[in-house]
């Protein structure tokens, strides 16, 4: 693993944050617990919890207690409720207050490292709850303050500067609109933490195990099945990312993430201990010669055919 600095606290973080979710303790609160252990072994410092859920911040919590907290970054995603069916989205000073007072209490974290507020639209964000959340701030249980999302309502939250972090969603194809919000963020001494670095729009993998595919051994018999020319079809320019050896697509992704100077962390999603330990070893691997180049012309050529 490797570890980048936390924008302007002096601290360390991983360059991946493990987002922990409802998904994560379908099986049980043992194998969430069981998850968040091998991302400590794998050297993952970074956690996010998607949102206020009782049962989620004290899975996370009990994982956590054996750790220096000092020496782990804990990120609660607010205004997305607690996960709960029929929990609605709440930015208001009393519902954001209430969402931290909870997990704190259910979790013994003590603070968290990041309050960072779920994709906030233009007049759903009042005053009082910023005035909520620096007050939370100033007894310390919230360290910094983070925004997230990818509107173009994100321009003015960030040139606002009462945000300390920017969460936003970076992958191969990003628009020029996204790439010039990330530079104005780190031009305000803002932290960025990437997510969505492998979009739908590029996985192919459903249809690659889908039935339709061809035989390649002696007159169709025999040999692996290999997908159809047209299941990378709408992959477009990039489908060259399927085609480059030892690498997967994700990986790649990924890497090219990982590779940008303004992302302090890429967020990454693993509901099982061997998706985990694969992804967690794609920041110590180097991208093959020529293939970001490679990247960045399939890009433009897209921006050109839009």
């Amino acid at each position: 693993m490797r570890y980048r600095p936390f924008g302007l606290t002096g601290q360390a973080v991983s360059c991946l944050t493990l987002s922990f979710g409802i998904r994560d303790i379908t099986a049980g609160p043992d194998a969430g617990r069981e998850l968040i252990y091998s991302a400590l072994e794998a050297g993952i410092n970074s956690y996010r919890l998607e949102n206020a859920d009782p049962v989620l911040a004290e899975v996370l919590g009990q994982a956590l207690g054996h750790v220096d907290r000092k020496l782990v970054q804990v990120s609660l995603t607010l205004g997305a409720g607690d996960g709960r069916r029929g929990s609605d989205r709440d930015f208001s000073a009393q519902g954001i207050t209430a969402a931290i007072d909870k997990t704190l209490n259910v979790s013994g974290l003590g603070y968290f490292d990041l309050a960072l507020l779920d994709e906030p639209a233009e007049h759903e964000l009042p005053q009082s709850t910023l005035s909520a959340l620096k007050a939370l701030r100033a007894t310390e249980q919230v360290r910094l303050l983070g925004i997230s999302g990818d509107g173009a309502v994100m321009d003015a939250y960030v040139s606002t500067g009462a945000f300390d972090v920017l969460a936003s969603p970076l992958h191969v194809n990003c628009s020029w609109q996204v790439r010039a919000r990330l530079r104005a963020a780190r031009e305000g001494d803002m932290a960025v933490f990437v997510y969505g670095y492998f979009p739908d729009s590029l996985n192919t993998a459903k249809k690659a195990t889908s039935p339709n595919v061809r035989k390649t051994g002696f007159f169709g018999f025999g040999g692996k099945p290999k997908p159809e020319d047209g299941d990378l079809a709408h992959a477009g320019n990039f489908a060259f990312l399927y085609q480059t050896r030892n690498w997967s697509a994700e990986a790649i992704c990924l890497a090219y993430a990982l590779n940008d100077p303004s992302v302090s962390s890429v967020m990454i999603q693993a509901s099982d201990i061997e998706r985990l330990n694969t992804l967690s070893m794609v920041p110590d691997r180097d991208m093959p010669s020529g293939l970001s180049a490679q990247i960045e012309m399939a890009r433009v050529a897209g921006a050109r055919a839009a």
